[in-house]
C-alpha cells in the first residue's frame, strides 16, 4: 500500500532519479549497491508499479516515475525545511556544513584563501569547496551553493549577480623575447596560444579566448586554468586569464591590455528551499561582501575593452 512508503526509500529514489544509475547513487548515499537496489524495489512494491526503466547504461524514469519525482521533491523540500528550522533553534551560534561548488580557477585562486575570514567569525561553520568544470545543479542537491560565470537554468533556483571581472592576455617574458610582443590585434594571428580542451568544455562562458580571436593557433591544451597559467609562464604561448588569477604572477606580462580583453559575470545560486537557512545566509553574505569590496570583481562597462572577433584580428 502507498502508506507503507517511507522517507528513506524516497531519498534513495530521488538520488537514483538524479544520478541515473545504481552505482553513482550508492556512492553518493554511502550505501552498498544491493541496498540501493532493494530500497528502490521496496518502494516500487509499495506503489504496485515500476517507476524506472532499466537499461544497460542505467536507470531512466518512466511516466509514473516523472510524476513521483515532482511529489518526492516537495517532500524533500519539507524535510529540509524541518531540518533547517530545528538546527536554527538548537543553537544561537552559526554551525553546520555548506557545500559550495564553482570553477577550479576562482575556487583555487580567489575564494579558498579568503575563507579564513569567515572561519574567524563563524568557527563552527564548515565550508566544502567543490571544483567543477561543468554546471552544478543545486536544484538536484548537487551542492548548497553554486558560483558560476553565467545564470544557470533550474526550477526553484534563486540567482543573483554578485560581481563582474575582466580577463586579458598574458605571456611570459621568455615567450615574448622569442616571438615578439604583439603590437596590434592583427598580430595575434601570428602567435601561439594556451587554452582549454575544446571537446571537454561543458560551460560556454569559459570560451573567453574566442572573444578576442576566433581561430587561434593552440600550442597547449588543458581543462585546468591553473595548468594553462603555468604553461604560459613556462613560455608555451599566450593565455587569457581573469584578473583574479594574475595578481601575484609578475612572471606573466600583459599583452595588448588596452585592446584585447573581455569580461564575465559572477552569479551566486541557491535553491529556494535553502535561501533562508542561517548557515546558507552566512556564506551567501560572506561571498557577496567579499566580491563587493573588491574593485577587480566589480568592473563596469567602462572598464571593459572592446571584444573584437577574428575579422578584427585579420583585416587591416
Amino acid at each position: 500500500m502507498f502508506d507503507t512508503i517511507n522517507w528513506d526509500d524516497l531519498r534513495v529514489f530521488l538520488c537514483a532519479a538524479r544520478a541515473g544509475n545504481l552505482s553513482q547513487t550508492a556512492k553518493r548515499l554511502r550505501l552498498d549497491h544491493s541496498t540501493v537496489s532493494r530500497r528502490i524495489a521496496q518502494m516500487e512494491a509499495s506503489l504496485g508499479i515500476a517507476v524506472f526503466e532499466r537499461h544497460r547504461t542505467g536507470l531512466k524514469l518512466n511516466e509514473v516515475g516523472e510524476r513521483l519525482l515532482r511529489h518526492a521533491e516537495r517532500v524533500e523540500s519539507a524535510v529540509i525545511a524541518i531540518r533547517e528550522e530545528a538546527s536554527a533553534s538548537d543553537t544561537q551560534e552559526l554551525a553546520g556544513t555548506v557545500r559550495l561548488a564553482t570553477m577550479e580557477g576562482i575556487a583555487s585562486l580567489y575564494l579558498a584563501q579568503r575563507f579564513a575570514k569567515l572561519r574567524r567569525t563563524a568557527p563552527r561553520l564548515s565550508v566544502e569547496l567543490v571544483t567543477s568544470a561543468q554546471t552544478v545543479y543545486v536544484h538536484k542537491r548537487e551542492a548548497d551553493l553554486f558560483v558560476s560565470f553565467f545564470r544557470p537554468p533550474g526550477p526553484g533556483l534563486i540567482s543573483e549577480r554578485i560581481g563582474k571581472f575582466r580577463l586579458g592576455l598574458f605571456a611570459s617574458q621568455d615567450y615574448l623575447d622569442t616571438h615578439g610582443m604583439p603590437k596590434t590585434l592583427r598580430d595575434l594571428g601570428d602567435h601561439w596560444f594556451v587554452s582549454y580542451i575544446e571537446d571537454l568544455l561543458q560551460v560556454d562562458s569559459v570560451r573567453w579566448l574566442a572573444d578576442v580571436i576566433e581561430e587561434p593557433k593552440i600550442a597547449f591544451h588543458s581543462n585546468s586554468m591553473i595548468a594553462q597559467m603555468n604553461a604560459a609562464a613556462g613560455g608555451l604561448g599566450i593565455v587569457m586569464l581573469p584578473s583574479f588569477a594574475t595578481r601575484e604572477r609578475p612572471d606573466l606580462i600583459p599583452v595588448l591590455p588596452a585592446l584585447a580583453g573581455t569580461v564575465r559575470e559572477v552569479w551566486l545560486n541557491v535553491h529556494s528551499d535553502l535561501q533562508f537557512a542561517p548557515r546558507i545566509r552566512a556564506v551567501r553574505a560572506f561571498l557577496k561582501n567579499t566580491l563587493k569590496q573588491d574593485p577587480d570583481m566589480q568592473v563596469t562597462l567602462a572598464d571593459a575593452v572592446p571584444q573584437p572577433r577574428t575579422a578584427d584580428c585579420k583585416n587591416p
